[in-house]
Order: structure tokens, then C-alpha cells, then sequence
């Protein structure tokens, strides 16, 4: 890298997920954004300029500010992207910019999930049985060899965005299946569903943690609440942690920060396999790492980009037991973007969370798309058990009230 290197962050977070200031000094590197109006307001104040886009994830606009930042600054040495929308975005970039790090072939395995599903049953996994859409015919078909229920969803897609489930051919009335070529039908699991977040090393996993949503990213679609409580049986543990090198390793044998989601029987510790990103996971993810358990995620992601290796982690984060976290998101209380009317806050409650993100009347909550940041209100738990941490959640939960107008 020259003296002086130009960084290029692409950026659309309101909230400090990633702690860039920290993890590069903006001093001794050229460093700019391109980020959302929504995200700016979090860029650090030592940035070298600021770009704005309506979305990050549009590539032709984003590769335009990346060209007007070149021709300021010079080309870029490194382009990093931590969102997961965003990471296609950046490699390509990447890629025409002769930087280092993921290439959009590389990366595909972690963004389409066609791909993913068949790379980890190939390695001998249990998979969902799954296919591409192309027509309601394909669905149908699809749910009487495999049975009903059927999940449809993007192939690329995220946040559960898009995603349906059908409960028998009748449904498929009910679904516009044309102009929407890159889908998959996916059999339906009842199991709960897990999601494992660390680091992978290429061969080995580093930390890592085993949660238990509480609801389903599909139903927070829907309205209702969706939490996560961390797993503290270390049998379970250790059983979803040999599933997931296995098949983190199918993927890829470059490190990467990861958020993996399995379908698990908790009796057994058997898994199948749902969806993998090469980032670190959403919601109230990031802080816990920091706040509970002593480790940055999104840092070692952020390092990864530049191709260094993360820094060394508290031997304590790699053996069983230490303090539990659970985090909860509330919905939005109308149509995006609207203006709070009311919000109660939950903390000093017992059980209750330790943190919150809580909108005060008369704040705007956008239509943004960091989906899982702007809701009705966000809740980090801490705990010695899961049981502790769950119960918490629940009376949250049960007892979180907000209100909004739509604009």
C-alpha cells in the first residue's frame, strides 16, 4: 500500500455496528464513504470525504462515487463492505480496482443459496431438500414429491425479504411468481431454528457461539417479535459446532467472520442446513460480541478486508461456559417511515435487558434498509443461563409497548 493509502468503506448503519475509527486510524489513511443520507450521521468525523447514494447496494451508483473518490484521492488500495447486501457490491469493485480480498465468484457460495445448499450437501450434510423457481409449476410439483410445506425465497436475497411459505398447492393463487427469475423452493424443516456466529480460520473454528432464535426471522416479517438466547449446553454445542466446520469448510478455506443458520433437534444436536453469509450476523449480534463477550466481529471482518488477520481473541471466548446473551427486536408499530407517538423503556427491569435502542416521541423511524436496525425497538440481555436469558426476552416481550403514525 502507498504511504498514504485510500480506504473506501461502503456504509448504510445509523447505529455504531461497526466501529471504523477504531479499527483504522483515519489519520495515517485517506479514508472515505459511501453511504445512505440514513447512514452518514455514523461515518467518523475524520473521514477524508463523504459520498452519499440512495442504496448501497446499487452497484452502478456506487461505482461512480468510488470514481469521483479515486480521482480525488487516488485509487483505492482496499474497498471494504461489512452489510451483507453490500458485499457483492464491494467485490466487484474490488475486482476492477485490482484490490485484494473477496472476488465475486468467491463470494458467491456465501450469497447464493442455491449454490450454498448444494456445495454443503455435496460435502455428505443434511440439506433440505430444495430446487430453482421459475414457474408456479415447478413449486407444485416440488411440494407433492417433497411435501408441504414449501419455503420459496431469493436466492440472494436477506432479511427473510420476499420470503413465503406455502402450505399446499392452493396457495400458489396467492403468489406472483413471474418477473422474479432467481428464486428457490425449499422443503420445510419444523425444527428450531439456530444460527452459529464466529470466526473460521479456513480449516478451524475460532469463537464462536450457538443461539436459539426465539420466533422466526420469517414471522418478525410479520409483525410478531423476534428474539435469539445463546445455547449453554455444551453437548449441543459442541455438536452444531461439528456440523458447522464441516460445512463452513465446504464453502471456502479462506478465514471469514460468518453468521451460519441450521435447523437443530436439541435432543439429538443433529442439524441441516438452512443458509450461510461471510459477515457478521445482524441485529443486537455485534454489540453482545463487545459488550459480553469481549470481541469485535465486526473488527475482525473489517481486518479480514484488508487483508490482515484478526486480532488474537481472549482465550476464555474459545471454552465452554462464561456469561449468556440473548437479544430481542420488536416490530415496527406501523408502515416505515413513521413518527414514534410512544415508547416505554425497559431498562432497570427485572429480568430485563442490560441495553436498549428505544425511539423517542416524535422521532422518525425511516424506511431504511438495514432492516433489522430500524424497528420498534432493539434489547440486549446478558444472563448465567439460557433459561435466564429466554425468560428475560419473553417478559420484554410481553411487555414492550410503542406507538406510531405512518407519514
Amino acid at each position: 500500500m502507498p504511504a498514504r493509502p485510500h480506504i473506501v468503506v461502503i456504509h448504510r448503519w445509523r447505529a455504531r455496528y461497526a466501529e471504523y475509527a477504531r479499527y483504522l486510524d483515519h489519520g495515517t489513511h485517506t479514508v472515505t464513504y459511501v453511504a445512505t443520507e440514513v447512514g452518514a450521521s455514523a461515518v467518523p468525523p475524520e473521514a477524508a470525504a463523504v459520498l452519499l447514494v440512495d442504496a448501497t447496494d446499487d452497484l452502478p451508483a456506487v461505482t461512480e462515487r468510488v470514481k469521483q473518490l479515486a480521482h480525488e484521492f487516488g485509487p483505492p488500495a482496499a474497498i471494504v463492505a461489512l452489510k451483507e447486501d453490500d458485499l457483492l457490491v464491494a467485490a466487484q469493485l474490488r475486482q476492477e480496482w485490482g484490490c485484494a480480498g473477496w472476488t465475486p465468484g468467491e463470494l458467491r457460495p456465501y450469497r447464493d443459496k442455491v449454490t450454498m445448499s448444494g456445495m454443503v450437501a455435496g460435502a455428505g450434510l443434511a440439506v433440505p431438500a430444495f430446487t430453482t423457481v421459475r414457474e408456479a409449476a415447478t413449486v407444485r410439483a416440488f411440494g407433492d414429491r417433497y411435501g408441504w410445506p414449501v419455503i420459496v425465497k431469493p436466492r440472494t436475497g436477506s432479511s427473510s425479504a420476499g420470503v413465503v411459505r406455502l402450505d399446499g398447492p392452493g396457495d400458489l393463487r396467492e403468489v406472483d411468481l413471474t418477473g422474479r427469475p432467481r428464486l428457490m423452493a425449499q422443503s420445510f424443516d419444523p425444527r428450531p431454528i439456530h444460527h452459529v456466529d464466529g470466526y473460521f480460520d479456513g480449516a478451524a473454528l475460532g469463537p464462536y457461539r450457538v443461539s436459539r432464535y426465539l420466533n422466526t426471522c420469517l414471522g418478525f416479517r410479520g409483525g410478531t417479535p423476534l428474539g435469539s438466547v445463546e445455547e449453554d449446553d455444551p453437548g449441543l454445542v459442541r455438536a452444531v459446532g461439528a456440523y458447522a466446520v464441516r460445512a463452513l469448510a465446504a464453502l471456502s478455506d479462506r478465514p471469514v467472520v460468518f453468521h451460519l443458520e441450521l435447523f437443530v433437534d436439541r435432543a439429538t444436536g443433529e442439524c441441516a442446513f438452512l443458509e450461510v453469509g461471510a459477515r457478521a450476523g445482524g441485529a443486537e449480534i455485534p454489540f453482545l460480541w463487545r459488550e459480553v463477550h469481549g470481541y469485535d466481529l465486526m473488527e475482525a471482518a473489517f481486518r479480514l478486508a484488508l487483508g490482515r488477520p484478526p486480532r488474537d481473541w481472549p482465550p476464555a471466548l474459545t471454552q465452554p461456559g462464561g456469561e449468556v446473551a440473548g437479544w430481542l427486536l420488536a416490530p415496527a408499530p406501523a408502515q416505515r417511515p413513521c413518527r414514534i407517538t410512544g415508547a416505554g423503556s425497559m431498562l432497570g427491569r427485572q429480568p430485563g435487558p442490560y441495553a436498549e435502542a428505544v425511539l423517542r416521541p416524535g422521532e422518525i423511524l425511516p424506511a431504511a434498509d438495514a432492516y433489522y436496525e430500524h424497528v420498534g425497538g432493539r434489547f440486549r440481555f446478558r444472563g448465567r443461563t439460557s433459561d435466564e436469558v429466554a425468560a428475560a426476552i419473553g417478559v420484554t416481550a410481553r411487555d414492550f409497548r410503542v406507538s406510531a403514525v405512518p407519514l
